[in-house]
């Protein structure tokens, strides 16, 4: 298993939860080498980087806005 190899997607039907005390937030992912499934880890954010990538991602989905000439 090298480094470049690896990659980690969200665990499909598992959904993020929130530890409500603390403000983490937890997102379920697996872990891959290639496209073999090597374990299941939670990626755990604190609430500010948890809003941060959401953010984020929201900048990236969002349509782009195009300006019209009148």
């Amino acid at each position: 298993m090298t480094p470049a190899s690896w990659h980690a997607s969200p665990k499909r039907d598992a959904l993020p939860s929130i530890d409500h005390p603390t403000g983490e937030v937890r997102v379920p992912v697996v872990l891959y080498d290639v496209d073999q499934g090597q374990a299941v880890v939670p990626l755990v954010l604190s609430r500010r980087e948890a809003e941060r990538l959401r953010n984020a991602l929201t900048a990236l989905l969002s349509p782009t806005l195009v300006r019209v000439s009148p």
